[in-house]
């Protein structure tokens, strides 16, 4: 299957099924996420073709030696056309792959397409590899490597992680909706990372901190949510926070978030604690700055886009990028929104 075969499949999904990207859509004949199922590893950091959509996804805020910031970001999906299994051409496992870097004033964005089954795309457990075509994201979750480029850039890094996976909602069985609607979500939010960007203006050397998150589910939006605004925050005191807002057709919103000390300790919280509220739209209609609280931790801080401008040209096109934090915490992190035209 071509590149153009393979987005004409991919495309009804994200343009006439229900919420962002059709993730609100049944899910007959493959799994569903039953609270209680207890992690396997490494086995549980490869994919699973039973559950209709998953995801590899890691983000980074990086500095160059003269304090100019960056941001960057590698995710591969899969995705699934039916729960039959299927060998080579044959499969059902559709891949996609987003690589991006941000700077202050530019957003260069890739992206890849392919088909599992014949060898372009896919994860490995143990050792531990994800690629699409020669990007790559590899090692043993203690020490990775990452690489992908595009047109008008590229980039290779090291990660080292300095603290243990976190598991969001009730251990790892993320709560998306009112109705119940489920992932399984955990998260390695302690990576330190350091390497070089090659952009136009030539090659950066960069360092700074790594969040990659593991999701996986088959119907993981209700019928009635149409996207979600998702924060990635680390303070500087080590503090983590993770937290997203989920949209309704309604105004309303289901809300979900896990604080997580400097030890790694993470403590969920429920709908309604976790509060964002946007302040500042950008020149497209979509909120780069906001007021993010979370009272039980005392959290109160303004997040702010180091680019507004940060959105993915991709096939199921969404914003993403790195953002700076003020208020009763200092820091920084990053701000992904779907569901905006």
């Amino acid at each position: 299957m071509n590149v153009k075969a393979l987005l004409l499949c991919l495309l009804p999904v994200a343009g006439h099924a229900q919420g962002f990207a059709g993730l609100g859509t049944a899910v007959d004949g493959f799994a569903v996420p039953q609270r209680g199922t207890p992690f396997d590893f490494p086995t549980d950091h490869a994919a699973h073709d039973n559950y209709r959509i998953e995801w590899w996804y890691l983000t980074a805020n990086l500095k160059s030696e003269d304090g100019t910031d960056y941001g960057l970001q590698w995710t591969l999906f899969r995705s699934a056309l039916s729960p039959e299994s299927g060998s080579g051409w044959a499969t059902p496992q559709l891949w996609m792959g987003h690589a991006a870097v941000t700077t202050p004033t530019a957003h260069y964005v890739s992206e890849r397409l392919g088909r599992g089954g014949i060898g372009q795309a896919g994860v490995n457990a143990d050792p531990f590899t994800a690629w699409i075509d020669d990007w790559e994201l590899s090692g043993d979750w203690n020490t990775m490597q990452m690489s992908a480029s595009g047109a008008d850039f590229s980039y290779d890094m090291d990660l080292t992680a300095q603290g243990p996976l976190v598991f969001h909602g009730d251990d790892g069985y993320s709560v998306k909706s009112a109705e119940g609607q489920a992932s399984y979500y955990y998260s390695q939010p302690y990576f330190d990372i350091a390497g070089a960007l090659n952009l136009p203006e030539g090659e950066v050397p960069v360092t700074g901190i790594a969040w990659l998150d593991r999701e996986w589910s088959s119907q993981p939006l209700g019928a009635n949510q149409t996207g979600w605004d998702w924060f990635s925050l680390s303070f500087d005191d080590g503090a983590k926070l993770m937290g997203f807002r989920l949209n309704q057709t309604d105004g309303a919103h289901f809300t979900s978030a896990t604080w997580i000390e400097p030890d790694g300790t993470a403590t969920p919280m429920p709908d309604g604690a976790f509060n964002a509220v946007p302040l500042v739209e950008n020149g497209q209609g979509v909120p780069v700055h906001w007021q993010v609280t979370l009272p039980e931790h005392g959290v109160d801080v303004t997040v702010e886009a180091i680019n507004d401008n940060a959105w993915m040209t991709t096939s199921v096109p969404y914003w993403e990028g790195p953002v700076t934090v003020t208020g009763s915490h200092e820091g920084r992190g990053y701000l992904e929104m779907t569901g905006y035209d």
